[in-house]
C-alpha cells in the first residue's frame, strides 16, 4: 500500500500476442493480484486481455483505460472510456507507479518512453530491449520486481 491505497501496476503490450506472451502475462496478472495491486491497462485483447483475466481471476482490481467509447475486454472491473486512442497510453503509464512490458509493437514502445521520461521504473519479459529497461526471464519475476519497485 502507499498511503491508504494500492500499488498500482500496469501491465502494457500489444493487442495481439503470441500464445506465450498471453501465458506470461497471465501470470503477471495473477501475481499482482495476489499482492494486492491494481492493474492498470489499455484494456484491449492480446496481453491486456491476458493479464487482466489472470488479475481478476485472483480477485484483483483491474482498470482499463480504452482508447474509445468502447467495452474494452471482459475481465475489466472498471472501464474508462477515453476517446484518445493512442493518446491514451500517457494515462496508462501515468497512473502506474511502475511498469511490465509484455512482448512489445510500436505502441508498447511509446509507453516504455513515457514511462521512462517520467522516471518510472519498467521491467520487461521479452520486450523492446532499451536503457532503462531492466529485462526479466519469468513472468513471476517481473512482476515481483514491479511490486517492489512501486513501493515508496
Amino acid at each position: 500500500m502507499i498511503r491508504g491505497r494500492a500499488i498500482q501496476v500496469a501491465v502494457i503490450g500489444p493487442s495481439e500476442c503470441a500464445e506465450d506472451e498471453a501465458a506470461a502475462a497471465e501470470e503477471i496478472g495473477s501475481v499482482l493480484a495476489v499482492h494486492g495491486a491494481t492493474l492498470i491497462s489499455g484494456g484491449l485483447g492480446g496481453v491486456m486481455e491476458a493479464s487482466c483475466r489472470g488479475a481478476r481471476v485472483k480477485g484483483g482490481l483491474v482498470v482499463g483505460i480504452l482508447p474509445d467509447y468502447g467495452e474494452g475486454n471482459p475481465f475489466l472491473s472498471v472501464a474508462v472510456r477515453t476517446g484518445l486512442s493512442h493518446t491514451r497510453n500517457f494515462l496508462v503509464v501515468g497512473s502506474a507507479d511502475s511498469i511490465v512490458a509484455v512482448g512489445g509493437a510500436y505502441g508498447t514502445l511509446s509507453e516504455i518512453a513515457i514511462a521512462l521520461t517520467l522516471g518510472k521504473p519498467v521491467f520487461g519479459l521479452n520486450t523492446w530491449d532499451i536503457e532503462g529497461v531492466e529485462p526479466c526471464t519469468m513472468p513471476e519475476e517481473a512482476a515481483l520486481k514491479a511490486l517492489s519497485a512501486g513501493r515508496p
